[in-house]
C-alpha cells in the first residue's frame, strides 16, 4: 500500500541571473516573476520549491522563491519571513542556525488527521455541512457583461479597495455593540450586496480560514488552511441587524466545524459539477486582521515585490484587511465575465450599502440606497435634465399630427405584443373625435377616462383633446364610493370605458353613464 516517505534533507539550489546590463531590469524581472508562478513544479520528484536570484544592479537584487501551494499557505508566509531573517543574521555573523528543531512536523499533521477524520467524529462534522447546505443553489447568477465560457480560463485582473477611516470606524464600533467581529460585519455586507446584484435569496459565499486552531501547529510551515462555506438566506427581506445575527449563528457553527477539508466535503455533498464554475460556491470573502509583518534583513532595506500577475480561480475574489487608514484590500476579477468598470461599480456599491446599513440598520435590505452620490446626482439630475424648447401655442394633438405626417409608418404607441404606428393613432383619435363633436363636445366640456393603462387610453386622451374638451382620468382601481364622488363633483356628462368595465360602472352611477361611448 502507499507509503510516505519524508527525506532526510534537501538541498534547493539557487539559480542567479544578471539583469543589470538589460535596458530596464525591473521591468524585466517583474517579467521572469511572472513566468515563474507559471512555471510547474514537479509533484511526482520535487522539490516542491524553487530559488533564483536576479541582480538588477551593485546594491538591488530580487528573490524569487515559488512554492506549491500543497507545502505552503498564507500563514507558512509569516514563519518563513521570520525564520529567514533570523538564519541571515546568523549566517552572516558567522554563527550556526539559532532555530531550534521543530517539535512537529507536518507529516505528524497528516498522520493525525487521518486517523481523526473517520468514524463519528468525521460524521458528526459532515452531517453539519450536509445540513447547513441542503439545497443550495447551482450557482450565483450574478449580472456579467459576457456568457460564462464552458470552460473556466482564471484569466482575472485585481482592484484596489478602500473605505474610508470613518466607515471602517462605524463597522468597528457596530460589530462591538452587536457582539460580532469586523470579518462577520463584512461578509454580511458582502453577502447582502450579492443578493441585491443577483436578485436571489440564497446566498453562498465562500471564505479561506488558516485552520490553525492548535498551538502545537501554529509554527509549523504547511498547508493548513481550509474554505469554510457561507450560506445566507434574503427571503424574508431581513434588515442589517437580523441578517448580522444570521451570519454570527453561520460563522460559529462553521469555526465549530472547520476541519473537513474543503475536498472532503464536495465529495461528500456531490453537488452539480461542470467545468465552467466552481463547486458549492463562486465567490470567495477573504478578512484578515493580522498586523502586516515588517521584514528585515541585517544591512539590507526589504520590500515585497507586486509582479503585476492576477488570476482568478473564481468569479470574483475579495481580500480586505484593517489598517491604519481603514479597510484595505483587493478585488480579484474573472475577466472572462466582467469589465473593469463593473467590478469598480461593484466596489462602489459595496462601501455605500455599509454606508447605508450602518446609518439605518433596522431598514429592509432591499431598501437601502446602494448608489454612489455622483451616481445619484448623474440619475435623478444629470439625466433628467430633458427640458427643451417647444412651440407653445401649439396642442399635444397638433404636435402628434405633425408627427404622424412625418413619420406615419413609426411605432408611435407599444404596450407588450401590440403595437400602432403614427397613421393608425392619429386615424383612431379622429375618429373619436368626430364622434364626440357629434355628442355636443367642446371647449369647457370635461369628458371621463375610466381606462386602464393601455394603447386605448393613448387613443381616447387624444381624441378627447381633438374634440376640443378636457379630460378627468378615473382610476378602476379605486373605491367605487371615490369613484362617483369624482363622476358627480365633475359632473360629466359623458365618459369612456371599455364593455368589461360596464358592469362596475352601472352599479355606481347609472344615470351619467353613456353606454355607447365606449372602445
Amino acid at each position: 500500500m502507499p507509503v510516505q516517505v519524508v527525506a532526510g534533507s534537501l538541498s534547493v539550489p539557487l539559480s542567479t541571473l544578471d539583469l543589470s546590463t538589460t535596458s530596464s531590469p525591473a521591468e524585466e524581472a517583474q517579467r521572469i516573476a511572472r513566468e515563474e508562478a507559471h512555471r510547474p513544479l514537479d509533484l511526482e520528484h520535487g522539490p516542491l520549491v524553487r530559488a533564483r536570484l536576479l541582480r538588477l544592479g551593485p546594491e538591488a537584487h530580487v528573490l524569487l522563491l515559488t512554492m506549491h501551494h500543497i507545502i505552503f499557505d498564507g500563514w507558512s508566509r509569516r514563519i518563513l519571513v521570520r525564520e529567514l531573517a533570523a538564519l541571515y543574521k546568523a549566517f552572516c555573523s558567522g554563527q550556526a542556525s539559532p532555530l531550534p528543531a521543530p517539535k512537529l512536523q507536518y507529516a505528524d499533521y497528516a498522520v493525525w488527521q487521518r486517523k481523526q477524520f473517520q468514524g463519528a467524529y468525521l460524521e458528526k462534522q459532515v452531517s453539519y455541512w450536509k445540513e447547513q447546505l441542503a439545497g443550495i443553489p447551482a450557482s450565483l447568477d450574478l449580472p456579467t457583461d459576457r456568457p460564462r465560457p464552458a470552460i473556466q480560463s482564471f484569466n482575472g485582473a485585481k482592484l484596489p479597495v478602500a473605505f474610508s477611516p470613518e466607515l471602517t470606524a462605524r463597522l468597528n464600533e457596530y460589530s462591538r455593540v452587536h457582539g460580532v467581529t469586523l470579518f462577520m460585519t463584512l461578509l454580511a455586507g458582502f453577502q447582502a450586496l450579492l443578493a441585491r446584484y443577483s436578485n436571489q435569496d440564497d446566498i453562498v459565499v465562500g471564505s479561506p480560514i488558516a485552520n490553525r486552531n492548535r498551538a502545537e501547529i501554529e509554527e509549523t510551515i504547511g498547508f493548513f488552511a481550509n474554505t469554510l462555506v457561507f450560506r445566507a438566506r434574503f427571503s424574508a427581506d431581513p434588515n442589517f441587524n437580523s441578517l448580522i445575527a444570521q451570519v454570527k449563528e453561520a460563522a460559529l457553527g462553521a469555526y465549530a466545524h472547520q476541519d473537513v477539508p474543503f475536498e472532503k466535503l464536495v465529495e461528500e455533498l456531490q453537488p452539480e459539477r461542470n467545468l465552467g464554475q466552481n463547486p458549492l460556491f463562486q465567490v470567495l470573502f477573504s478578512f484578515q486582521n493580522m498586523p502586516r509583518q515588517a521584514f528585515e534583513l541585517a544591512g539590507l532595506k526589504v520590500s515585497f515585490l507586486d509582479h503585476g500577475e492576477a488570476t482568478a480561480k473564481f468569479d470574483i475574489s475579495a481580500f480586505l484587511s484593517e489598517t491604519a487608514e481603514g479597510v484595505r484590500g483587493r478585488i480579484e476579477y474573472n475577466t472572462d465575465l466582467f469589465d473593469e468598470a463593473t467590478v469598480k461599480r461593484m466596489t462602489e456599491h459595496y462601501a455605500a450599502l455599509l454606508e447605508s446599513a450602518m446609518r439605518e440598520p433596522e431598514t429592509s435590505l432591499s431598501s437601502l440606497p446602494i448608489l454612489t452620490e455622483k451616481e445619484r446626482r448623474q440619475i435623478f439630475f444629470e439625466w433628467n435634465a430633458t427640458g427643451a424648447e417647444y412651440p407653445r401655442n401649439v396642442g399635444l394633438h397638433d404636435l402628434i399630427e405633425q408627427q404622424c405626417q412625418r413619420t406615419p409608418r413609426a411605432i408611435a404607441v407599444s404596450m407588450g405584443d401590440q403595437q400602432i404606428t403614427y397613421w393608425q393613432l392619429n386615424q383612431r383619435a379622429n375618429q373619436l373625435a368626430h364622434y364626440l363633436r357629434k355628442r355636443g363636445v367642446g371647449p369647457e366640456t370635461l369628458i371621463g377616462i375610466f381606462l386602464d393603462r393601455s394603447i386605448e387610453m393613448v387613443v381616447a386622451l387624444l381624441g378627447v383633446l381633438k374634440a376640443g374638451g378636457a379630460y378627468v382620468p378615473l382610476y378602476p382601481a379605486y373605491p367605487s364610493d371615490r369613484i362617483g364622488f369624482n363622476m358627480q363633483d365633475a359632473s360629466i356628462p359623458l365618459l369612456i370605458t371599455q364593455p368589461n368595465f360596464i358592469p362596475v360602472l352601472s352599479a355606481i352611477l347609472s344615470t351619467i353613464f353613456d353606454r355607447d361611448a365606449t372602445l
